[in-house]
């Protein structure tokens, strides 16, 4: 399938190449830093699939239809394109040292593509670059734009979990710096905007991604541009032996933290051996369900998982889903209202707390609603509350907004990462 999607690309002319994907769509997103801003949403949320398809293949592991659809983006200005075409130049320089030093880039347009499962579950969205060097037009460069998240759960996930480890007296600003190694799983792949984020913004993070569905796999290094020097065999090596060239130029230094398995994430917890920091969890199939055994609290998985999980500062983040919509634009929320009510999410907030914290004076597990969409962020973490006692909820959110601020500094984000607390946090006893 790459084959055929990048001799498309190939075919075209380099001007209706730069028309087809530059076009503005709408001009009615404001100006922003943040290339993920919901505001840009209305460029790819589609719901009459009017979007090319890039990708399609069937899915046997309850996936369905899995197809991967562009939309043209109206962001970044092509004023920002040169610099963008520098740093490219510059990285062909450093990783081919032999070869001319003048080889320049020219950047073809960006992309937003989305991941589908049976044409109805939208799973995942990314934004991609395309570039070729000038003296070789049929060369074509993908990127996936790593800082780029355009779905806010993700965001909920990074701010509320980063806040949380960060609240453990967890010295997260030496693994930001590489410093330190910071051991992250990640289970659900999707686009793989998630662990693509933290390899590239957490030099010392280690990343393994577990995900089940082969397609899944394809769809997100051969049409939504994730390195494919990721993927690991189930013996631990790595697929490929040696990167590709080209991704040498854009993901060298990062593609070596990422570690993507194909496997049963149940599987792959119960027979590891590593000790995490970190896990997220974002694992719902092609029926918008989230499987049984990854919330069972007498599962092999959720047990084996507290097992692999730092006794000190270990922190799960788990996306879930509700089943209407609680969010409008006021900030405040019925006084009753407890949790969210969705698909399992009151029984899954109480297995992942009971198991992974249970009783223990140091651990805290909270659920956060996330703007624009029917989603919360569930947070369980070991010594949140080492040196605190007891804490209430508005104890929490002012531990957590007080961590916020260093996090968004240290990591120089381009979204307020307040944006994805101030919804309402609610404990979970």
């Amino acid at each position: 399938m790459l084959k055929r999607v990048i001799s498309k690309w190939r075919s075209r002319s380099r001007s209706n190449f730069r028309r087809q994907l530059s076009t503005v769509v709408r001009q009615t997103c404001t100006s922003t830093d943040d290339e993920g801003s919901w505001n840009y949403s209305s460029e790819w949320w589609d719901d009459d699939f009017k979007g090319q398809a890039v990708f399609q293949s069937f899915s046997d592991k309850g996936n369905g239809l899995v197809s991967v659809l562009s939309y043209p983006s109206s962001t970044p200005n092509r004023a920002y394109w040169p610099e963008k075409e520098k740093w490219l130049q510059e990285r062909y320089a450093e990783i081919h040292p032999g070869s001319q030093q003048d080889e320049k880039f020219m950047i073809l347009g960006y992309q937003w593509r989305v991941l589908r499962f049976n044409t109805e579950t939208r799973q995942s969205t990314v934004k991609i670059m395309a570039a070729c060097r000038e003296s070789d037009a049929g060369s074509v460069y993908l990127m996936q734009q790593a800082r780029c998240l355009a779905v806010p759960y993700v965001k909920s996930m990074l701010s509320s979990g980063l806040a949380s480890i960060k609240s453990c007296d967890y010295d997260l600003k030496s693994a930001i710096l590489g410093k330190k190694t910071m051991n992250i799983l990640c289970i659900g792949h999707g686009g793989g905007t998630l662990p693509l984020f933290l390899a590239d913004k957490i030099q010392g993070a280690i990343v393994d991604i577990v995900e089940l569905d082969p397609v899944v796999i394809s769809a997100s290094t051969k049409a939504m541009a994730f390195p494919s020097y990721s993927i690991m065999n189930p013996s631990g090596e790595r697929a490929n032996l040696t990167p590709d060239p080209k991704d040498e130029v854009m993901w060298k230094g990062i593609h070596e933290r990422l570690q993507l398995y194909e496997s049963d994430a149940e599987d792959f917890v119960v027979n590891s051996t590593k000790l995490y920091d970190m896990v997220f969890v974002d694992a719902y199939d092609g029926q918008d369900i989230f499987p049984h055994k990854l919330w069972d609290p007498q599962s092999p998985f959720l047990n084996a998982l507290s097992d692999r999980l730092h006794p000190e500062h270990g922190t799960v983040v788990v996306n879930l889903h509700a089943d209407t919509d609680l969010f409008d634009d006021d900030d405040t929320l019925p006084s009753q209202l407890v949790l969210p009510m969705g698909k399992y999410v009151k029984s899954v907030c109480e297995a992942y707390k009971n198991v992974i914290v249970g009783n223990s004076n140091g651990g805290l597990a909270f659920n956060v609603l996330v703007p624009w969409v029917c989603n919360s962020s569930l947070v369980i973490s070991r010594g949140f509350r080492k040196r605190s006692g007891v804490l209430h909820r508005d104890t929490v959110l002012d531990i957590l907004v007080s961590n916020l601020f260093e996090v968004e500094d240290i990591l120089n984000l381009p979204f307020s990462c307040l944006e994805y607390l101030k919804r309402g946090i609610y404990l979970v006893n």
